[in-house]
């Protein structure tokens, strides 16, 4: 769980450190007639990364599911660190016109591909390797780890803004945090190559070859086609996704830059904000996730769905109009609060919804595609509707999502009881059965994923297909 979550914290580091010091070195790499213009075209390069994470979500997802969590895992973070080092030595306008936009765009692709299988590799990690009783909890730390990355990547930007110039940042000290990204990522290569494959996993791939008996299908692991046969799940990955992850960036990435230009907040003092929010936020998650372990994760996620669609407009009018530090904070953190809903749980009922041979491409492919959407253009719509004098559009944009996750949320089945490897569905069936011939009721739990290994032993080529 410790070698997957720093994995994962690095991961996220280098993709957030470009939203944290962008308002530094946004003119550096285009013309200085136009500020405004200069955030939107440094936000369509972040956002430009989003679209290749379907790319990477379908290539490492597959990668995953065919030769083990832990390959995937170190391929991703190596990805990230040549993208990190790219970053900081891309050449500037001054110095090389467009070619330096040009070496940036090419590192947010790069970028885009590593995280687009670093948060289906990492969610399906982590889930699988916690136990049963406590995936919720075990599967939060993903955005623990996701936010103490952008906390570290916040805590280099006031360390810089309290010993360097304005000037000295803008035009290199916002360098640094990227070449110590690359060198955080050579790291956590080498703890990556030192982790455990799941159990889950493990026995599938032995499944799968014949090994324990079984007809082998290992050919069909990881494939389109077995994505296929579970496509409605696929397509409810994308809709419980787009509201919280369009909420999730506008409440971290876009926070610091929306105190900053619409609440005259000064530079310094929006960035102690956003580290704070984010630091408890940070520690709501483990609460969440155990809260989902005891009531189902459906409450949580309706929970979220109401707060956002209703809170949202208000929250953010308010942030628009604060003065004091004290004030932003407690509303940021309110808004996090909710956002708490969705991110604590996001990674295990994605994971939950999926049998193991086709698990991260499941939870890869999908959430990449409505995070490319909805997440990745959060940023640029909202500076769009700020620069066309429609600010508050984005307000009604960010509720009416959540809106649409919300009808998901309330129809859609809780995942709790999923089994997640063969053994467990095994245990589940024993347990039924003994139920049964005591002429008692099964556990919730048990009918509830028996029920789900029936259906998925109908979609697959053997009877015996762990199923989640």
């Amino acid at each position: 769980m410790i070698g997957g979550s720093l994995g994962n914290l690095v991961e996220w580091y280098d993709w957030f450190v470009y939203a944290s010091f962008a308002i530094y070195f946004a003119g550096n790499f285009f013309p200085h007639d136009n500020p405004t213009a200069q955030l939107m075209n440094t936000a369509g390069i972040f956002a430009v990364g989003f679209l290749m994470r379907p790319v990477g979500g379908w290539l490492l997802g597959r990668a995953a599911d065919r030769h083990g969590r832990k390959s995937a895992l170190t391929l991703t973070v190596t990805l990230m660190s040549a993208a990190a080092l790219l970053i900081a030595l891309a050449p500037t306008y001054g110095q090389a016109g467009y070619l330096g936009a040009g070496v940036l765009l090419l590192a947010r692709l790069l970028q885009g591909l590593s995280i687009g299988g670093e948060y289906a590799a990492s969610a399906t990690y982590l889930t699988e390797a916690a136990d049963r009783d406590k995936r919720g909890l075990g599967s939060s730390y993903q955005y623990v780890s996701m936010t103490a990355g952008q906390l570290l990547g916040l805590g280099m930007l006031i360390i810089m803004q309290r010993t360097l110039t304005t000037e000295q940042i803008s035009t290199w000290g916002w360098r640094v945090p990227f070449l110590l990204g690359a060198v955080f990522a050579v790291v956590v290569f080498w703890l990556r190559r030192r982790l455990h494959e799941t159990e889950a996993f493990a026995e599938q791939q032995r499944a799968d070859d014949g090994i324990d008996g079984t007809e082998g299908v290992a050919g069909e692991r990881g494939t389109m086609k077995a994505l296929w046969q579970h496509r409605r799940e696929a397509l409810l990955v994308i809709a419980l996704t787009l509201g919280g992850t369009l909420a999730y960036y506008t409440y971290t990435t876009y926070l610091t830059k929306y105190l900053i230009g619409s609440a005259g907040m000064h530079k310094n003092t929006a960035t102690l904000v956003s580290f704070a929010a984010l630091t408890i936020y940070a520690c709501l998650q483990p609460l969440f996730g155990m809260l989902s372990d005891r009531v189902g994760r459906r409450p949580l996620l309706i929970g979220f769905g109401v707060g956002c669609a209703a809170g949202t407009y208000p929250i953010m009018t308010a942030l628009g109009g604060v003065t004091s530090f004290w004030a932003a904070l407690g509303l940021s953190v309110l808004a996090l609060t909710i956002v708490s809903g969705y991110t604590s749980i996001s990674a295990v009922v994605k994971a939950e919804l999926f049998p193991t041979r086709v698990r991260a491409l499941g939870v890869a492919l999908p959430y990449a595609i409505a995070n490319a959407l909805f997440g990745g253009t959060a940023e640029y719509v909202a500076l769009w509707f700020k620069d066309g004098g429609h600010e508050t559009y984005f307000f009604w944009y960010v509720s009416g999502c959540a809106l649409i996750s919300l009808v998901a949320y309330v129809l859609m089945p809780d995942t709790r009881a999923a089994a997640m490897s063969r053994r467990e569905a095994e245990d589940d069936r024993r347990e039924a059965g003994a139920a049964g011939a005591a002429g008692a009721v099964p556990p919730a739990s048990a009918s509830a994923a028996t029920s789900t290994t029936a259906a998925s032993s109908t979609s697959t080529s053997t009877p015996t297909s762990t199923t989640g």
